[in-house]
């Protein structure tokens, strides 16, 4: 294989603790039909290890982009020499938080995230109402999914540093860790 993609996985998070933040798991999947695979990690920035928000990072890997990618790397007489292409692989960043007591407006938290996020990581903004039962009151859910992309080109000639991304990213969840309190993020009931 032209670039190795675990190994971009490993300097990702290694470069995430650099920013600030734990990584607590992380799982790598493969759709033996397609080849298709999806790496996902777990992390916090370090001041939120113990909540309220969860972060999981997935990078989903279209096995075509990276056959194709191969090819052109094999075509090129040079070793040093740069492929030409686009070959841009997704980076998702999902943030989820508790069950809110007071949740956000969400176009008041989707304008506010945009310019924490800014344009290098736009932010999408959701939330959930679920049920339990009908004699419990109802769960409100936020859930934020931010995108980027990563250019195998930059990883494969060293060039792709991650450096703003992880930032903002840190930006973000600390954004989300501090209003979590105005939001009155409930505790699971006890167990019995």
């Amino acid at each position: 294989m032209a670039i190795d993609i675990a190994g971009f996985i490993t300097y990702l998070k290694d470069h995430a603790v650099e920013h600030g933040f734990h990584v607590h798991d992380e799982r790598h999947f493969i759709e033996t039909y397609s080849l298709r695979q999806s790496f996902e990690v777990d992390l916090h920035p370090e001041s939120a290890c113990t909540g309220p928000v969860d972060l999981n990072l997935a990078f989903d890997v279209e096995p075509r982009v990276l056959l194709e990618l191969e090819d052109r790397v094999n075509e090129l007489e040079d070793d040093f020499a740069e492929p030409e292409g686009e070959f841009r692989l997704p980076l998702y960043f999902n943030w989820a938080l508790p069950p809110l007591g007071d949740p956000p407006d969400l176009i008041i938290l989707s304008a506010e995230l945009a310019g924490v996020g800014g344009p290098e990581l736009p932010i999408e903004v959701s939330a959930v109402d679920s049920f339990g039962a009908l004699a419990q009151q109802a769960d409100h859910r936020l859930s934020l999914v931010g995108k980027t992309e990563v250019s195998l080109v930059d990883v494969l000639m060293g060039r792709e540093t991650m450096c703003e991304t992880l930032d903002r990213c840190r930006e973000v969840s600390e954004y989300l860790v501090a209003k979590a309190d105005t939001w009155k993020v409930l505790e699971p009931p006890p167990e019995e």
